[in-house]
């Protein structure tokens, strides 16, 4: 039977199709529901109309039931204040007759350690998933977890701090973001003998569209991630798309879901400023996320 996994985060709601054992991203649509949000009022009802209308027309398109579909929810919507919570969840759930579970940060921790549960060649390795609110850092010795980390920062902040990186041109400066992030995290601890950083969320697709140097992984064989890149490298990427790479032409790039480009400028800030500070040489770029993990624990 086919089944349908759906990751609802703070910004970009990404649909998979699981069949005879294959997970496939099939589609996804970006609504910025940090736009107009209240803890106590929810999501603005412009994003709620657009959350509606899009899920109405996903149920249609892929037939989508209440046993063959599966949705996690995470970022925004867990700040909610519980009694709005349950508002979006009775609606959502009367609406399209589909379970809207908002889930926690230690189990979504948990299902990005399962999506990229590896012995990585006996490296330490540090993942990083960023959302739109908030940030989760794993780290790997061997093939076990050897410490979790929630950061209380995200893509939203950072485009909320600095309006004019979306500018043509960003005129908002690497320099001046980087510190931002910095003094955010200034006493959060991070080791400094890190073998590779594997950046999670599409980041591998975006360094191939915009054209970061990606050489061969040699860190580790998972049939998964080929590609890592230097710090160095990463830097000079990054400042690509900052000065040269207009916004529209990154809308171009992805012509399904031209807004997810919008957090790309200030989504690379964010985990350049815990590289720096954690030392980290290799970065893994890595399209993985919960919904991999998910998978991986029902197989496991």
């Amino acid at each position: 039977m086919k089944e349908y996994y759906i990751d609802l985060g703070s910004s970009t709601i990404k649909t998979y199709l699981f069949n005879n054992k294959e997970l496939t991203l099939i589609e996804e649509h970006s609504i910025y529901f940090k736009n107009n949000f209240s803890e106590d009022l929810g999501i603005s009802n412009e994003n709620k109309e657009e959350l509606f209308s899009y899920f109405e027309n996903l149920k249609k398109k892929y037939d989508l039931k209440y046993d063959n579909t599966h949705i996690y929810v995470t970022g925004i919507f867990r700040n909610l204040i519980r009694e709005k919570q349950r508002e979006l969840v009775n609606q959502f759930n009367n609406d399209f007759d589909f379970h809207f579970q908002i889930i926690s940060h230690g189990i979504e921790n948990y299902y990005l350690g399962k999506a990229l549960e590896n012995n990585y060649n006996s490296k330490k390795v540090m993942i990083i998933n960023m959302g739109g609110k908030t940030t989760e850092l794993i780290t790997f010795s061997g093939n076990k977890i050897v410490d979790r980390k929630n950061l209380k920062i995200g893509v939203a902040e950072l485009l909320n701090e600095f309006p004019n990186v979306n500018l043509a041109y960003s005129e908002n400066t690497i320099e001046e973001m980087e510190q931002f992030v910095k003094d955010k995290i200034k006493d959060v601890n991070f080791d400094n003998d890190y073998d590779c950083a594997i950046f999670t969320g599409g980041e591998e697709r975006f360094e191939l569209l915009t054209g970061y140097n990606l050489v061969h992984n040699d860190l580790f064989d998972d049939n998964i991630h080929k590609y890592k890149i230097s710090y160095e490298d990463y830097i000079l990427g990054t400042e690509k798309v900052f000065n040269n790479i207009t916004l529209e032409e990154l809308h171009n790039l992805m012509p399904n879901n031209p807004k997810w480009m919008d957090g790309a400028r200030a989504g690379a800030i964010l985990p350049l400023a815990i590289f720096t500070k954690a030392n980290v040489k290799w970065i893994i770029p890595s399209d993985l996320n919960l919904i991999n993990g998910v998978i991986n624990d029902l197989n496991s």
